[in-house]
């Protein structure tokens, strides 16, 4: 075998492809409180929006995730502060997930399978506030990447934090 071909054989050892396979998405739980209906609606619509992002993994076998999404979107008037909505969705998918370790598989958890589950939560969050008769809601896109960056940037803060706090050893 030539120097190429065995340079070129190396290579395609080192990049493994992997595998990203939906197995299932679906709703784990869903609900949805209108507690000021409908005298609500008498008041002037100056809405305060609160979000609530969230995610969960659980390894079910090997190659095997669940991934859930948790939201939480709260609505309250401006000028009353009465609870006009609150939307709570956890959307969940089940992965295969193969050829990954480390950091790449977190990255994968963490930002592709969210980023998957999310139009799904979008949609049903926005199909519950109709329902409500609230004017439509309609939730911006999330860089699940740039979350997942913002993550691993506070957790080595949070680890150099914790070692400038460990007492030195004493010496005698």
């Amino acid at each position: 075998m030539s120097e190429e071909n065995q340079v070129a054989a190396t290579e395609a050892e080192e990049q493994t492809p992997f595998e990203l396979q939906i197995q299932r998405i679906y709703i784990k739980d869903v609900s949805f409180e209108a507690p000021n209906l409908p005298t609500i609606f008498h008041q002037e619509w100056k809405p305060q929006l609160g979000f609530e992002l969230d995610t969960e993994t659980v390894k079910l076998a090997d190659d095997l995730y669940e991934v859930i999404l948790h939201i939480n979107v709260s609505t309250t008037l401006e000028d009353s502060g009465d609870t006009a909505f609150i939307c709570e969705v956890k959307q969940a998918g089940v992965f295969t997930i193969k050829g990954l370790e480390g950091i790449q598989l977190a990255h994968c958890l963490a930002s592709q399978c969210p980023s998957v589950l999310y139009p799904y939560a979008r949609e049903l969050i926005a199909s519950l506030v109709n329902r409500g008769t609230f004017p439509a809601l309609n939730l911006s896109p999330v860089n699940f990447d740039a979350l997942f960056v913002d993550y691993l940037q506070r957790q080595e803060q949070e680890a150099a934090e914790a070692e400038e706090e460990t007492p030195a050893p004493a010496s005698n």
